[in-house]
């Protein structure tokens, strides 16, 4: 089984960098083919795909937050992490963290019961 563990700071400063790793317990991060996700649901809004982390490293980005947005990862620790600059009040969102069965696909088949957070002086 699966299990995916979102962490970070809950509150996060205007134009600072809002940082969460996801901790992956049960399957590597480097297994063929799975990507990692980042997604987000701003209060009242819809999912929105931030970005994700193929098994072989390779990022992928939405075209609207790739300017301020890095995924990584730690193979070692078996867990990937979202950088994301200059952060406003229209981040302020619940983050999850979730597998894709193939890059790209949507066929998220595991996901983090999801971390908020505020954006706010």
């Amino acid at each position: 089984q699966v299990q995916l563990q979102e962490s970070g700071p809950g509150l996060v400063k205007p134009s600072q960098t809002l940082s969460l790793t996801c901790a992956v317990s049960g399957g590597s991060i480097a297994t063929s083919m799975y990507a990692w996700t980042w997604i987000r649901q701003p209060p009242g809004k819809g999912l929105e795909w931030m970005g994700a982390i193929a098994y072989d490293g390779s990022t992928y980005y939405s075209p609207s937050l790739k300017s301020r947005t890095s995924i990584s990862r730690n193979t070692s620790k078996n867990q990937f992490s979202l950088h994301m600059n200059s952060v406003t009040p229209e981040d302020t969102a619940v983050y999850y963290c979730a597998r894709d069965q193939v890059v790209l696909t949507t066929f998220y088949d595991y996901w983090g019961q999801g971390t908020q957070v505020t954006v706010s002086s």
